[in-house]
């Protein structure tokens, strides 16, 4: 059985903190190394505990969250990082010090479960304790381009994948962002068993399919969770099928 991990949790809000604490203590293979409630006191305890992760607010008094990861960046053992925070206009900011998820609150279980794999794989890869060398074989993520810069996207959240001449368009909840790939290519990168093509023009997440019906034409219709259809293309119908555990 893996090492558990050990986070930091760095927040200016008590609230915040408590929330976190409480998610933490529901999952397992993780562990509470502290709390802290200002940057200057969170590289001391970095220092003092060596923690393997830390879940970083941002917008903090006095030193905020980025130049805490920067901080962090060059001790000895640094932790990965995790930004929590109330804000998305930090997201190229992010990337630059290599954080490893960048998670909006208010924060959900699953949504911080998915955060802490990452950091257990990044561990995993970089030669930690805390977890299986390796990452997964396909896509995990994706940069996209904003009016401010680049925003990172889980693919665990694309809900839909449809295609646009030379592009394809990510659909998560009511927004969407185009990436320049090809289907084809997505779908061979895109986990099998979190993902399915129903059609030439598009891929669905598995779990946002809530339905499929028949029209009077004859034609098979995928029910969206958001409440929208895909037509399921003739080629793809066993797919389709094979949601339900049909041929």
């Amino acid at each position: 059985m893996a090492e558990p991990i050990s986070f930091l949790v760095v927040d200016d809000e008590p609230l915040a903190v408590e929330r976190l604490q409480l998610l933490l203590a529901r999952m397992e293979g993780v562990t509470l190394a502290g709390t802290a409630s200002e940057g200057a006191a969170a590289l001391r305890l970095v220092e003092a505990l060596e923690p393997d992760a830390v879940l970083l607010d941002i917008a903090m008094p006095g030193m905020d969250g980025i130049d805490v990861a920067r901080a962090l960046a060059r001790v000895p053992r640094p932790p990965v990082v995790i930004f929590v925070t109330a804000f998305d206009m930090f997201a190229v900011a992010a990337f630059d010090v290599e954080a490893v998820d960048y998670v909006m609150k208010p924060v959900s279980a699953e949504r911080l479960a998915r955060a802490v794999g990452r950091a257990r794989e990044r561990l995993g890869s970089s030669g930690g304790e805390a977890g299986p060398a390796g990452g997964s074989a396909y896509i995990e993520e994706f940069w996209v381009s904003e009016a401010r810069g680049l925003v990172r996207l889980s693919a665990a959240d694309v809900d839909r994948v449809t295609a646009e001449r030379d592009y394809m368009r990510l659909h998560v909840g009511k927004r969407s962002w185009l990436i320049n790939h090809t289907i084809g290519k997505l779908e061979e990168e895109l986990d099998p068993a979190r993902f399915v093509r129903l059609h030439r023009s598009a891929i669905v997440r598995r779990d946002f399919v809530a339905g499929l019906r028949r029209d009077d034409g004859g034609r098979w219709w995928a029910c969206l969770a958001d409440g929208e259809e895909q037509k399921v293309g003739r080629l793809y119908l066993a797919n389709a099928k094979g949601l339900a555990g049909r041929r």
